[in-house]
């Protein structure tokens, strides 16, 4: 039965569980770390990985490129082979497990042990997003339609939440080292890592626990390899007849390749562009993740009155703001002001594009979590996109700056995009009004 509070709660928990990962390990703690721990014998930033000198900073820009470009080719087939096995919970776990364990063993992260420390991360990257997946298939699943932008807004909140209360118990640690013992910097960051895992690990039994199985299908002769290909053929057959979703995808793709670049870079463009001292970028850190605990309910409120596809397009549009600002942007406080801006439209258009998708997917459709994987491959191709385009053309012309005024023309592009595709209201209103003519 679908809106079971309880399921509902316990879904939601799933965000609460995994978000400490995006904020600990891939935009706080753990990048100062590497940075600080993966140096040569010199202690210099090129080290050898794989018998290959490299430099840290470009060698963890690739371990985040190749777990998501993983990613997506594992997620359709993936996907496609739980959607059949009634296994959906199953692979969830596989990939929460493989992501939390791998986030916990980074505690034994010291310069001699660098290579699997590359390695560890890259999994918990790859668990993070895997986990992902699945978790977004359920959605349609356990709610019906009017309840989507409410109870998505509430997983990313309770996300945010869950993440900051952590991360500031991790930077207690770090800051205020007299209160554990006077543990040094470095264990402190390691027991974070550790804390983590744990918390990943821990919290989310309570999905796990609730969440419902879905039903077993029969299993073909030909076994479960072929029917995984099978099922994403048909997934892609019936993307044909599914304009607004084609539409919606194209769409989240482009403006996704602003806002996904924004979350990886936002903390080297306040270092290195502006020379913003460390406990400053942690505050905006802090920031983003409170702000945008308002930002997810401000835009589903907002989807309620205009319809998905307007909220959005006022989302999008902020980010248009954003970005010019970012280019003229000088003084610490006006970097603030932008960081609440950022966090207000990234909980929000988060929410809200999941929201959307989960009601563009046909209402009889048993095979959720095949559709989520295209959301997913789509999403993780914005990143790997959307950060290659940022740093080559820093590269080129020597300024994130300009850089910035990409992700601009990114979020005009999928402006552009949405208002080809009608307010998900009125689009139900039209149906509605063919079926009785």
């Amino acid at each position: 039965m679908k809106n079971n509070p309880r399921v509902l709660n316990a879904w939601c928990l799933y965000d609460w569980a995994n978000s400490v990962h995006s904020l600990v390990i891939v935009s706080s703690i753990f990048p100062v770390y590497f940075s600080a721990t993966a140096l040569n014998d010199a202690g210099g930033p090129v080290i050898n990985f794989l018998g290959v000198e490299v430099k840290n900073s470009v060698l963890f820009t690739y371990t985040v490129s190749a777990a998501f470009l993983l990613a997506a080719l594992l997620s359709p087939f993936c996907t496609a082979i739980a959607d059949f096995s009634g296994r959906k919970k199953l692979f969830m776990k596989v990939f929460c497990y493989t992501g939390a364990i791998s986030c916990s063993l980074l505690y034994f992260f010291t310069r001699e042990t660098t290579t699997l420390a590359v390695f560890l991360f890259w999994l918990s990257l790859v668990g993070w997003s895997g986990s992902i997946v699945f978790y977004n298939s359920y959605l349609p699943d356990i709610a019906t339609e009017d309840r989507f932008d409410r109870v998505s807004a509430k997983g990313y909140s309770l996300g945010y939440m869950g993440s900051v209360l952590l991360m500031v118990f991790n930077l207690t640690m770090i800051l205020f080292p007299g209160w554990y013992g006077g543990i040094s910097e470095g264990l402190a960051s390691r027991v974070s890592f550790l804390t983590v895992g744990i918390w990943w690990f821990g919290f989310a039994q309570i999905p796990f626990n609730r969440l419902p199985d879905p039903a077993l299908r029969a299993v073909p002769q030909d076994g479960w390899l072929f029917n995984g290909f099978r099922e994403l053929k048909k997934v892609f057959g019936e993307l044909k007849h599914l304009p607004l979703m084609k539409r919606f995808l194209v769409a989240f793709f482009v403006y996704s390749m602003g806002v996904q670049t924004v979350m990886y870079v936002a903390t080297i463009f306040g270092s290195d562009e502006l020379k913003l001292p460390a406990q400053s970028l942690i505050i905006t850190i802090l920031l983003i993740q409170l702000v945008g605990i308002a930002g997810a309910y401000l835009f589903a409120r907002l989807s309620e009155r205009l319809g998905n596809t307007y909220a959005l397009m006022i989302a999008v549009s902020v980010w248009v703001v954003i970005c010019a600002g970012a280019y003229f942007v000088n003084t610490q406080n006006q970097f603030f002001a932008l960081a609440a801006l950022v966090g207000m439209v990234m909980g929000g258009i988060q929410s809200l594009s999941r929201s959307t998708y989960s009601k563009l997917i046909p209402e009889e459709t048993t095979d959720t979590a095949s559709f989520f994987s295209f959301y997913d491959v789509t999403e993780k191709l914005a990143i790997v996109l959307g950060t290659a385009s940022y740093g080559l053309i820093e590269q080129i012309t020597g300024s994130m700056r300009n850089s910035v005024l990409a992700l601009l023309v990114f979020f005009v592009i999928g402006f552009l995009l949405l208002a080809r595709i009608p307010s998900q209201k009125v689009y139900r209103v039209r149906l509605k009004t063919q079926e009785v003519a």
